[in-house]
């Protein structure tokens, strides 16, 4: 298993050092930099401030200094927040983020698991209709118009939560953000859910073990749940890495201070090194929680072995 690990984050050195070049020779594909929005800057302070951030300088050299900045652990300063560095923005704006987005994949997967497993077990009923029509509503409407409607009605209506603003992350401003961002992912994790637990019930060993006497309880959550996880365990590494990274849209209709706003205000202002933090975290973020999938079938399968 060690061996194993070891193997996947050696992989992961080119398919990072892959990710980084080309999204730095994207950036600077388009013309302009982040200096040309000021308005009436003198070109001789608009050619010193490029001079202080190696701008003037030619595009190899800047990507190679960046580089090995990247290696040394710095990810360089905002051009637009110049009082700030990108991983001071990160250090505060990606616990907002994760805060949300952990608490949106909990609720999706443990929900959404268990609405699965319901309609597969009353497969063909009413039951079953009625979470399959829920889901693909649920998947098909996208946040932006999820989120304007609970600020509507908790908010405006009810006034039950906030409509927006983090308030330090008290819990009723993390309430609806949690909730916009879950709802598609719950949809898509019930869906996966079912279509893995009806093939899981539907197996030769599951019927081996009802012919053995087992009770329902044992069968459905001891045998056909463990091999029903495996395509839930695969959606759930890359929706955590884009889940903790933070939403852009929900961020920006909540007024979250997380990265995903950080990441919008960086793409408009061309913030060159912001966007480039911002692709290096999601990029390893997206790794680890591809490898902790691939460690994690393991323990959901006995037949999966790395050793």
């Amino acid at each position: 298993m060690l061996r194993y690990v070891i193997r996947r984050l050696l992989t992961a050195i080119p398919t990072l050092f892959l990710i980084v070049t080309i999204s730095f020779f994207l950036m600077h594909v388009a013309p302009g930099g982040p200096f040309n929005m000021e308005k009436g800057i003198p070109p001789e302070i608009k050619a010193n401030i490029e001079r202080v951030f190696h701008l003037d300088e030619p595009v190899w050299m800047q990507y190679l200094r960046y580089l090995n900045n990247l290696i040394h652990g710095d990810l360089g300063p905002s051009y637009i927040l110049l009082n700030f560095s990108v991983a001071e923005l990160f250090r505060v704006g990606l616990w907002v983020s994760a805060q949300i987005g952990a608490a949106a994949l909990a609720l999706s997967l443990v929900v959404g698991s268990a609405l699965g497993v319901i309609a597969a077990l009353r497969q063909n009923r009413v039951l079953d209709y009625v979470v399959v029509a829920t889901a693909t509503a649920g998947s098909t409407i996208p946040t932006f118009v999820i989120a304007p409607i609970i600020q509507l009605l908790f908010g405006l209506t009810w006034h039950m939560l906030p409509i927006g603003g983090w308030n330090d992350g008290a819990f009723l401003n993390k309430v609806g953000p949690v909730i916009t961002l879950s709802l598609p992912q719950l949809a898509t994790v019930a869906r996966l859910m079912r279509g893995s637990m009806i093939e899981s019930l539907h197996s030769d060993h599951i019927n081996t073990a009802r012919s053995l006497g087992l009770s329902d309880y044992a069968v459905v959550v001891r045998h056909a749940m463990r091999g029903a996880l495996l395509p839930i365990i695969s959606y759930a590494g890359p929706a955590a890495a884009g889940l903790i990274t933070g939403s852009i849209i929900v961020e920006t209709i909540f007024q979250i201070p997380g990265v995903g706003r950080y990441f919008i205000d960086a793409a408009l202002n061309r913030d060159y090194t912001l966007v480039m933090g911002t692709v290096v975290m999601i990029a390893v973020f997206t790794i680890v929680f591809n490898l902790v999938v691939d460690l994690l079938y393991a323990v959901a399968d006995p037949r999966v072995r790395y050793d």
